[in-house]
């Protein structure tokens, strides 16, 4: 069965082209790149987390799905179920490009739940080539609004259109996606990514008191431009505070700031909720999310415990650096659960409690400064510093983390496949918490205050040390995710 960009996918597609391809599923299996434990797709292509969401002591987590070739043509949304972000069920996609509102793409959306219900909101794309004004930003795209529900995370409602082009303001574009709802005590409201027809980024804000019938309430934006597109935002409360993630694009280098093709940032807002515009009185307060090559579009939730949780795109749109595993059939992982907190107005992002059950080992090192060891490519290393003004860390043979003269820097060399070198700045170095996977990079640094996550390539392993002062360090090595096929 061949599937072309632009036509609709209905489920007996999908079920048809999988029992067609178990040879393909074995292949990509068989690569020795894949990862221990951090999801991926069983074949093709990931990107953006969707509907995260805990409902029923389950936590579900969707992400947009190409399940036919690695390089993301057509979008679906794949499915994972878990209860402790170790055993995961292996899902059927719940949403496909089937109707005449998503029919080139079931795009990112998000989950809302109350009572007994859980609610999605997702972009669906359709792409009017046919139209002599064409130009894919201002005419010929259609950004609708979707709606659908659901009582188990697994059976949906029928699809209802919630808005569509005419809906958003004159000014804006026809890039608009990625519908993200929050509730307060007047009402709901919903944030949604925009590109406005000076190509200036910000957020539209719609607001609703039944989750059906959305009214433009206003928009957030910078004074100054401040990229031409902002995706994936990502608005919620977090120790008493408001706070806005979400992805810009075309924001140019500064600094050590903004390396990427694409941005992803955090920031805290004083946002009032009330009509118009609001604007964020100094973009100095935005900050990066992540300093690392491959991530973008997270998505944020609360579970049961009042955590909240991030999890993201192991992975970046329109990077020049690339992926050896496209030539196996498959490409990109999602981020580990990250639980969030706030020290002042930075985000502080820490691996998931949970996560402690993969360890298997442990091997500690009282004063590591020269430490020299072989060790697995997963593993978790720890480290605490005292009265450290120079390290030099290797992480596998040519991938090296250095700090010097207050400047971090992760050099992939190599190992990068395109990927070169990202820093940041810090006055001290205190802590590196660092989860390596066969062909991925998970750095926390000072308990979270700054993050780098890569993929890496390279299967050399080894571990080396150089510092001065005092370090405490430990190795953990880290068991595989476990997975089951379910349907529901």
């Amino acid at each position: 069965m061949t599937f072309k960009k632009y036509e609709k996918v209905f489920r007996e597609d999908y079920e048809k082209w999988y029992r067609a391809n178990e040879a393909y599923r074995n292949e990509v299996k068989a690569d020795p790149d894949r990862l221990s434990y951090h999801l991926m797709p069983e074949t093709g292509w990931l990107n953006d987390p969707n509907g995260l969401c805990q409902f029923k002591g389950e936590y579900h987590i969707y992400y947009q799905y190409t399940p036919f070739e690695p390089t993301g043509e057509l979008k679906l949304w794949g499915h994972y179920r878990t209860r402790d972000f170790v055993h995961f069920d292996s899902c059927e996609p719940v949403l496909f490009p089937d109707s005449d509102e998503d029919a080139h793409g079931v795009y990112s959306g998000s989950a809302f739940s109350e009572g007994d219900t859980i609610h999605y909101f997702y972009t669906g794309n359709v792409k009017l080539f046919d139209r002599p004004d064409y130009d894919y930003i201002m005419a010929g795209r259609l950004s609708n609004t979707l709606h659908v529900t659901s009582r188990d995370g697994f059976h949906f409602s029928p699809k209802q259109l919630l808005m569509s082009n005419k809906d958003y303001p004159s000014d804006i574009s026809a890039h608009v996606r990625d519908p993200k709802v929050i509730r307060r005590e007047d009402g709901c409201y919903m944030v949604l990514g925009a590109r406005d027809e000076d190509s200036r980024g910000l957020v539209l804000v719609y607001r609703s008191q039944d989750l059906e019938r959305w009214e433009y309430h206003g928009r957030i934006v910078t004074k100054e431009a401040f990229g031409y597109m902002w995706e994936c935002p990502d608005l919620f409360l977090l120790d008493g505070k408001l706070c806005l993630i979400c992805c810009p694009q075309g924001v140019e280098k500064s600094g050590l700031d903004f390396w990427n093709v694409h941005q992803c940032t955090a920031v805290v807002l004083d946002y009032d909720f009330r009509p118009g515009t609001w604007e964020l009185p100094d973009r100095t307060a935005i900050h990066m999310l992540d300093r690392g090559f491959d991530f973008y579009a997270p998505q944020t939730f609360e579970d049961e415990k009042g955590r909240r949780i991030l999890i993201g795109w192991m992975g970046i749109p329109d990077a020049s650096y690339t992926n050896p595993t496209v030539k196996k059939g498959w490409q990109h992982a999602l981020t580990l659960p990250r639980q969030l907190h706030l020290e002042g107005d930075r985000l502080i992002q820490e691996p998931m409690e949970e996560l402690k059950a993969l360890r298997k080992g442990c091997r500690s090192y009282e004063n590591g400064k020269s430490l020299k060891e072989e060790h697995a490519l997963c593993c978790e290393i720890l480290a605490d510093f005292t009265d450290c003004t120079y390290m030099k860390l290797e992480l596998r043979k040519g991938v090296w983390l250095t700090w010097e003269d207050h400047i971090l820097s992760l050099k992939l060399g190599v190992c990068g496949s395109g990927r070169d070198t990202r820093k940041v700045e810090i006055e001290r170095l205190n802590k590196l918490h660092i989860f390596s996977d066969t062909t991925s990079l998970e750095i926390f640094i000072n308990q979270g205050r700054e993050v780098f996550t890569t993929r890496v390539y390279g299967q050399e392993s080894g571990l080396s040390l150089d510092c001065d002062g005092k370090v405490q360090v430990v190795v953990y090595d880290l068991a595989g995710l476990e997975y089951r096929k379910a349907t529901s």
